[in-house]
């Protein structure tokens, strides 16, 4: 069961992330609350949409509201969601997870027992929900995608980028203020 009405694919990628912040994730039953997440669009240079559909980067390209994985430095999966309108080229990374269901799935996954480290990255992510290619382009109102929008109102805090040496200064990051489970703290 979905629940992201409230959440609307077909805006801007900076929209979308920010809405998402606070938002429920699961993948098969296990994730949690979505506490960091990073916008890019195909007129940033930093996005894989920036020089136009790969076969990599075909799901950014496709319909709203879809997963677009890829792999990182040949040893990450990382999780996308798409936004905007068909062949624009937009989506937001999920950097970060605050581990509330299946749990031990995880720790299993991820090999460690420290709860903050489970999802804190977004290769941690894709490990932690068991991530892999074969969830590229799946609908993200369809198992095992489960995605429930946020209880109530939260407190985001923005800035820049990381991890990327494109654009660095884009404030395009996204964050649940105060949160112990991001992968780096906001300054």
């Amino acid at each position: 069961m979905n629940d992201w009405a409230d959440i609307d694919f077909s805006a801007s990628s900076p929209e979308v992330a920010q809405a998402l912040i606070g938002a429920t994730l699961l993948v098969a039953g296990v994730g949690g609350r979505i506490v960091e997440a990073e916008a890019y669009d195909r007129d940033d240079p930093a996005s894989h949409s920036h020089r136009g559909p790969t076969p990599r980067n075909a799901a950014m390209f496709g319909p709203p509201g879809r997963a677009y994985v890829y792999r990182s430095y040949g040893l990450h999966w990382c999780l996308n969601l798409v936004c905007r309108e068909a062949g624009h080229g937009a989506g937001v990374l999920i950097r970060a997870l605050e581990p509330t269901t299946g749990i031990d799935t995880m720790r299993a996954r991820r090999g460690t027992g420290d709860e903050r480290l489970l999802c804190a990255g977004p290769g941690r992510v894709g490990q932690a929900l068991g991530i892999t290619r074969e969830h590229d382009g799946m609908r993200l109102d369809a198992p095992p995608f489960e995605l429930h929008a946020p209880a109530g109102a939260v407190s985001v805090s923005r800035g820049p980028r990381i991890g990327i040496s494109k654009a660095q200064d884009v404030p395009w990051r996204f964050g649940l203020a105060g949160s112990r489970f991001s992968s780096r703290p906001f300054g």
